[in-house]
């Protein structure tokens, strides 16, 4: 497994990759330029990860249960060796983030395990698992889907701990933000329904689901969740 940190100081990013990306993609695809006045000025690090949705969701080869199974595997990858590593680097709770399918994970991890994270600025993403694996539905599709479980969460611990999480879902409306529109607007009334508060972030019916989008939108969330902290 493969994971490139960038920068030296700030508030620590857990990035992941687009749909069946490696710990290169914000690289290869610019958002590391489009990061790096951040980087450099000390505001922000990002550290990239793998995804192995190749090896999971999107595993047309295998059954919904296990892709599930390699999925779980995954999680544990995140929790038990990435977020140690990382840790030793910042003080601060880390943000996860990430672009379409990669802001599925970065949501996922972050309201599946709201006690690990800070925050996730999640750009474009789907919330639930019926694109890769249609309609079945077990314990592992739950519990990775946050269209299923949030409106279902009544813990106090949980939602206390999402209540004071820096949370950013965006979306545009322009060309291939279908079902990813549609998905945000629901995971945003979910939200509002619990209590939550969010920043969800409806953009024009110019901004298409790609990358010179993504450019922006990143940066700019930084800047803006960044001038309020202490």
């Amino acid at each position: 497994m493969g994971l490139n940190q960038y920068g030296y100081a700030g508030q620590l990013l857990l990035a992941f990759p687009v749909q069946e990306g490696n710990h290169r993609n914000f690289e290869d695809f610019g958002m590391i330029d489009a990061l790096r006045p951040l980087l450099e000025e000390g505001a922000i690090q990002v550290a990239t990860v793998d995804s192995v949705d190749s090896e999971s969701w999107t595993a047309q080869h295998l059954s919904p249960r296990e892709r599930g199974l390699r999925h779980e595997a995954y999680v544990r990858y995140i929790l038990e060796e990435v977020l140690p590593l990382l840790r030793t680097y910042t003080d601060r709770p880390i943000w996860t983030t990430g672009v379409s399918m990669g802001a599925y994970h970065a949501a996922n991890f972050l309201f599946r395990f709201p006690h690990a994270f800070g925050g996730c600025i999640a750009l474009s993403g789907v919330y639930e698992l019926s694109e890769f694996i249609g309609d079945y539905r077990d314990d592992i599709v739950y519990y990775n889907s946050p269209l299923l479980f949030l409106p279902n969460l009544e813990d106090p611990y949980y939602l206390d701990e999402l209540r004071r999480k820096i949370i950013v879902l965006a979306v545009g409306q322009g060309a291939w933000e279908e079902p990813m529109l549609t998905q945000t607007r629901q995971m945003a009334e979910i939200l509002r329904q619990k209590n939550i508060p969010a920043w969800v972030d409806i953009w024009g019916y110019d901004v298409n689901h790609d990358w010179p989008w993504w450019h922006r939108q990143l940066p700019y969330f930084l800047r803006q969740l960044l001038s309020l902290s202490p």
